[in-house]
C-alpha cells in the first residue's frame, strides 16, 4: 500500500502544478484579470519566440550521441504513422460529416507535445527529461505537421499541394530553433554565456505563460455540440495513443526515462495548434476546440493513471 501511494504522489507531483496553474489561468479569465487579446499575444508569444529559445538552448546544450534514443525515436515517429493511418481508416467508417473527419483524425494524433507533454517531463525529470524529450519533439512535431495537413486537406477537398506543405514545415518556428540547434548539439559548439543566459530568460517563461494561456482559453460551454464526434477523438488520443506507443516502447526495451518520457508526450492533450490550422482551413473549428478542451481536462487523470501503472511494475 506504501509504495501505491509513493508512485500516486509521484504522478500527481507531475500534473497537480499543470493543473493548478491552467486553473489559474481559467480563474483569472473569469474574473477579468486575463482577457482574450493577452491569451492571443501570449499564445503568439510563446508559438514564436519562447518556445523555440527553450527548444534552441535545449538541444544546442546536448551531446546527440549520448542523449539520442533511436528506439525512442523509431517509436514516435513509425508509430504516429501506423496510427495515423489507422485512424483514417476507422474515421472514414465512423465520422460524419465527412468534413469533420480530418479534424477527428488530427485530433486524436496530434499532441500538445511543446508546452503540456514538456511540462510534465520537466516535473517528472528535470533538466534531463527536457533534453531527452526535446529531440523527440524536434522530429515528431515534423510528422505532426505533415499529416495534419495531408489530413485536413482530404476531409476539407483543399488541394495546397507539396510546395505549400513545404513552406508552412520550414516557416514554422518550432522546427527553425530545432534546425538551428541541432548542428550546434552535433558539433558541441559551446555558446557565449551572454546568449545561453539570455535564451535561458525566454526558455523559463515558456510553461507558466503557455500554461495560463491554455487554462484561460478553455470553453466548456462549446462542449455542448459536436459531442460524438469529439468524444471519437479524445477516446483515440487518451487511450489508444498512449497505450499502443507505451506498450511498442516496453516490447522494444524501453525503460526509465525514455519510456517516462514516451508515456508523457504521448499521454499530453491534443495541441492547441489543430484549433488554428483547422480555423485557418474552413474546418469545424468548434469540433476542434472541443477536442482539445476535453483532452486538456482528461489528460490529467490518465497521465497520472498511466505514470502510477508503470511505476508500479518498476519500468520507470
Amino acid at each position: 500500500m506504501d509504495a501505491f501511494l509513493n508512485n500516486l504522489q509521484f504522478s500527481l507531483s507531475i500534473t497537480g502544478p499543470i493543473f493548478i496553474v491552467m486553473t489559474l489561468g481559467w480563474l483569472l479569465n473569469r474574473r477579468g484579470m486575463i482577457n482574450d487579446n493577452f491569451i492571443d499575444i501570449g499564445s503568439k508569444l510563446v508559438f514564436n519566440v519562447t518556445l523555440p529559445a527553450l527548444l534552441f538552448i535545449n538541444i544546442s546544450r546536448t551531446s546527440i550521441e549520448q542523449t539520442a534514443n533511436l528506439t525512442l525515436l523509431g517509436v514516435g515517429l513509425f508509430g504516429t504513422l501506423l496510427l495515423f493511418l489507422l485512424f483514417e481508416f476507422l474515421v472514414a467508417r465512423r465520422v460524419e460529416p465527412s468534413s469533420e473527419r480530418g479534424v477527428v483524425v488530427q485530433g486524436a494524433f496530434r499532441s500538445n507535445m511543446g508546452i503540456i507533454g514538456l511540462a510534465y517531463c520537466f516535473n517528472a525529470y528535470g533538466n534531463d527529461g527536457l533534453v531527452t524529450a526535446s529531440l523527440y519533439l524536434a522530429l515528431v512535431t515534423i510528422l505532426f505537421n505533415i499529416l495534419s495537413v495531408i489530413t485536413l486537406s482530404r476531409s476539407l477537398n483543399r488541394d495546397t499541394g507539396f510546395r505549400s506543405t513545404l513552406k508552412g514545415i520550414l516557416k514554422n518556428p518550432l522546427i527553425i530553433g530545432i534546425v538551428m540547434a541541432l548542428p550546434l548539439a552535433w558539433y558541441q559548439v559551446e555558446l557565449p554565456a551572454m546568449v545561453i543566459r539570455t535564451g535561458e530568460y525566454f526558455a523559463q517563461m515558456t510553461l507558466p505563460l503557455a500554461l495560463l494561456c491554455t487554462g484561460a482559453s478553455l470553453n466548456f460551454s462549446a462542449l455542448r455540440h459536436d459531442r460524438k464526434n469529439a468524444m471519437l477523438a479524445a477516446s483515440l488520443k487518451l487511450l489508444v495513443v498512449p497505450l499502443t506507443l507505451t506498450l511498442g516502447g516496453i516490447l522494444l526495451g524501453l525503460r526509465g526515462i525514455e519510456l517516462g518520457v514516451l508515456l508523457l508526450m504521448t499521454c499530453s492533450p491534443t495541441a492547441a495548434a489543430s484549433y488554428v490550422m483547422v480555423r485557418a482551413m474552413g474546418g469545424n473549428a468548434t469540433l476542434a476546440a472541443n477536442i482539445i478542451a476535453i483532452t486538456t481536462l482528461c489528460s490529467l487523470l490518465t497521465t497520472s493513471a498511466g505514470v502510477t501503472l508503470l511505476k508500479l511494475l518498476e519500468l520507470i
